[in-house]
């Protein structure tokens, strides 16, 4: 069994990360670190697993084979250089220390899209576990890039659940502001931009890109509407996409149209390729929490441990 550890162990992607792990047929849950409720059991804050696990946070990850970083952003760097991992063990971050700058002394960051980085990832030992938004809008783009087809300006409009700004209230995140209603927010500017753009300089593309991040009125998922012009036919286009993600487990190309709750829950990114005159446009979803976090944490493990990517993700959505 793989011992895992959870570090920052009372938020949201924590929760997601103990929800699935404790399901998990080869990771032991070892511990859950939380210096304001060390010796509370994780149901304590995590409710939904009263009856799931008697654990209790603590204050160290002890012998770990693996751990994940849950902390908030800039934390992580100062938790690997106070924290004595044993020898071998394993890290994948779901902050973003290490998805621009992937050095940390001598250990490397491998950037953790699955659909990317699969032969990297299987040999690494340390992950950055990409973004939210990251993630979905790279999953729309990437075949195209990826084929070297010829494109204009993408233009990105993206709906996010208050979830992605995390469990600590704000004014954009409590009830009473979100609540029917919709905003934008770091227009043109959203930190993901730097990651999406540093792996797209990889593939040699340098595609100009206009972002439109949006709040949504709904707890989790995110929505992304991806346009662009290009030249390619619709059928050509979803060859492309058919054929980059032909061996994926997790993403699927619909022929009919997708929404939020075909994905709510589960660790699949599903999307929709149309083309309106010289107009491609790409639908992307996913749920913001377990693909575009904890989900994809723990499809990152199960590479790098070298089990089946889809080990303990086959999640069930609920559609209505």
């Amino acid at each position: 069994m793989i011992k895992a550890a959870i570090a920052g162990g009372t938020g949201y992607t924590a929760g997601e990360l103990l929800r699935i792990l404790v399901n998990h047929p080869e990771v032991e849950i070892s511990s859950v670190i939380s210096t304001s409720s060390v010796g509370e059991p994780i149901w304590s804050v995590h409710k939904d697993l009263l009856g799931e696990s008697e654990i209790c946070f603590t204050d160290s990850p002890g012998d770990a084979d693996v751990v994940f970083l849950c902390l908030g952003h800039g934390l992580s760097r100062e938790f690997m250089s106070k924290t004595a991992l044993k020898e071998g063990c394993k890290v994948i971050d779901l902050g973003n220390d290490f998805r621009l700058d992937e050095m940390l002394d001598n250990k490397r960051f491998v950037y953790g899209l699955c659909e990317l980085n699969k032969n990297e990832i299987e040999k690494a030992d340390y992950i950055a576990n990409p973004g939210c938004f990251a993630t979905a809008i790279q999953l729309g783009i990437l075949p195209l890039l990826s084929n070297k087809v010829e494109l204009e300006d993408i233009h990105i409009t993206a709906l996010t659940g208050s979830t992605g700004a995390g469990k600590k209230p704000s004014e954009t995140t409590h009830f009473s502001y979100r609540d029917s209603n919709i905003s934008i927010y770091k227009l043109f500017s959203h930190q993901h931009l730097g990651e999406i753009n540093k792996t797209f300089n990889g593939l040699g593309a340098n595609p100009k890109i206009h972002f439109v991040p949006v709040r949504g009125d709904f707890a989790r998922g995110i929505f992304a509407s991806i346009y662009t012009k290009t030249e390619i036919s619709q059928e050509e286009a979803l060859n492309i996409y058919n054929d980059f993600y032909a061996e994926s487990p997790f993403v699927f190309v619909s022929k009919s149209e997708i929404s939020l709750k075909d994905v709510v829950n589960t660790n699949k990114c599903l999307l929709q390729v149309q083309k309106i005159g010289d107009i491609l446009h790409i639908t992307s979803v996913i749920d913001n929490l377990i693909k575009g976090a904890s989900g994809q944490a723990v499809q990152n493990m199960n590479l790098m441990f070298g089990l089946k990517e889809e080990m303990g993700l086959r999640l069930k959505g609920s559609a209505f």
